[in-house]
């Protein structure tokens, strides 16, 4: 079991960046593919990166692809989010999610999840 704590949102002008944290706890983060999924008020929960267990492997939605950046540091128990050239459709809440299996792009195959950290991006 794992459990996930996201961090580093806020309020942030069109063409800024933030880079989001999310902490796992336990000792078997390096067993989870994880996953960064947002929702925007009054739509469904989307799909933005994932990342192989080693960090090997990265996928992004097209939407996002050539601004955002995965990573994690399985020494420190954590999953990054780098965003860059934020636009204000990036508004959301963000969260991560954890599975054992990877490459999964539906937030119902996912089984653990963070609280969510705010992003509003002004125009």
């Amino acid at each position: 079991q794992v459990q996930l704590v996201e961090s580093g949102g806020g309020l942030v002008q069109a063409g800024g960046s933030l880079r989001l944290s999310c902490a796992a706890s336990g000792r078997t983060f390096s067993s989870y593919a994880m996953a960064w999924f947002r929702q925007a008020p009054g739509k469904e929960r989307e799909f933005v990166a994932i990342i192989s267990w080693s960090g090997s492997s990265t996928a992004y939605a097209d939407s996002v692809k050539d601004r955002f950046t995965i990573s994690r540091d399985n020494a420190k128990n954590t999953l990054y989010l780098q965003m860059n050239s934020l636009k204000p459709e990036d508004t959301a809440v963000y969260y991560c999610a954890a599975d054992r299996t990877w490459g999964m792009r539906f937030a119902h195959n996912y089984g653990y999840w963070g609280q969510g950290t705010q992003v509003t991006v002004s125009s």
